[in-house]
């Protein structure tokens, strides 16, 4: 069993809930179990600035997929939330990014992890840290990375509704 952790997104279509919602369904993947959520956070866009801003997380995953298995379930995920991939860094009603699969570096076509630009984010960095700041990323601790990062308009919403408090 391998320690998945899951970068959330959305800005369309009710972002809280859809994060909400995509957090509960973490749960019901196939060989895996949610085990840890983060707070909710509210971010500005990255790109393109003329969308709204976005509602972020960052989920603990314990599963016995295999990376692309688990990035394949992801996808089916985003699609049954209506995801449409119409411009880079654009609008969605809800982007899943495999932000790292154990201690392991994957380069696949379609997957790379570490995700390539994870520690370039403070949207991704401040909830995975919230989660576990003992993590590494590029083995470099997420704390070195986030000192680099300007975190100032990075807004923690109250914790969502979620029951898996499991440790890590």
């Amino acid at each position: 069993m391998q320690l998945a952790y899951i970068g959330l997104g959305s800005n369309l279509d009710s972002p809280i809930e859809q994060v909400r919602q995509a957090l509960d369904e973490l749960d019901t993947l196939p060989l895996t179990r949610l085990v840890a959520a983060s707070s909710l956070y509210a971010t500005p866009p990255v790109g393109p600035q003329n969308q709204p801003d976005f509602i972020n997380a960052a989920a603990a995953l314990k599963t016995h997929l295999s990376p692309l298995a688990l990035l394949d379930q992801l996808q089916a995920l985003e699609q049954r939330h209506r995801r449409q991939r119409q411009r880079r860094w654009g609008p969605r009603t809800l982007d899943l990014d495999l932000l790292l699969y154990g201690q392991q570096t994957l380069v696949y076509p379609r997957l790379r992890v570490p995700h390539l630009h994870m520690h370039e984010r403070a949207f991704v960095l401040v909830p995975l840290h919230e989660l576990d700041p003992t993590l590494l990323c590029r083995q470099r601790p997420l704390s070195d990375w986030l000192t680099g990062l300007d975190t100032s308009e990075i807004q923690r919403l109250p914790a969502p509704d979620v029951t898996h408090t499991a440790t890590i």
